[in-house]
């Protein structure tokens, strides 16, 4: 039988973006540091990673959920239990950015997303052409978009694997792991019942 207590804290991460962004590559490049032939994902993908926050060991798991038009019907079944959105975005993909743009909004106003932090991975950087973090930024509005929440814009390449690693750990800064969010319901599930017993 194994120590219940030995468990670490977990964090749920939700890894979304259209189709061709780049998700499962940059999952794969992140995870092994190889590039990896991938197709489109039916489906979804999912991987572990032991990451530090705050000096605490944790570990995070990352839902890569495919991006194509009849998938992301799907997304909102991912939702619950989730600690952060990583969104992945083509930046050389000029076509797309508004359709990337659109779903982006779509999913941070669900309600189980609300206020949970997100990070804009601007992918493809390597490519000439692609749109900066900060011509990004700017273009899908996010000051405004994500005003309710932590985010930030992680500029990347995939395939180099430039930038990964600093989006990753931006997201690990910025999750609250089960434990944390466990307490807090504690916490509020006591306050509510002594809050009812004063009044009694």
């Amino acid at each position: 039988m194994g120590l219940k207590g030995s468990k670490l804290p977990e964090a749920r991460v939700l890894l979304l973006g259209l189709d061709g962004s780049g998700k499962s590559t940059l999952l794969y490049k992140l995870k092994y540091n190889e590039r990896f032939q991938t197709a489109p994902t039916i489906g979804f993908n999912v991987e572990m990673f032991d990451a530090k926050q705050n000096r605490r060991k944790i570990t995070v798991t990352v839902w890569d959920v495919g991006g194509q038009k009849k998938m992301r019907a799907h997304w909102k079944n991912f939702y619950q239990d989730t600690a952060g959105v990583l969104f992945t975005v083509d930046c050389s993909d000029l076509e797309r950015l508004n359709e990337a743009k659109l779903e982006l909004e779509h999913t941070l106003r669900n309600e189980h997303l609300q206020e949970l932090p997100v990070v804009i991975l601007a992918n493809k950087q390597d490519v000439k052409g692609a749109l900066t973090a900060t011509e990004l930024t700017e273009k899908f509005n996010l000051r405004k978009t994500c005003s309710d929440r932590d985010w930030f814009v992680q500029p990347c390449s995939a395939m180099t694997g430039a930038g990964l690693e600093d989006g990753f750990r931006r997201m690990v800064h910025l999750v609250k792991t089960i434990d944390d969010a466990n307490i807090k319901e504690t916490v509020k599930y006591l306050r509510s019942k002594s809050v009812k017993m004063v009044k009694k």
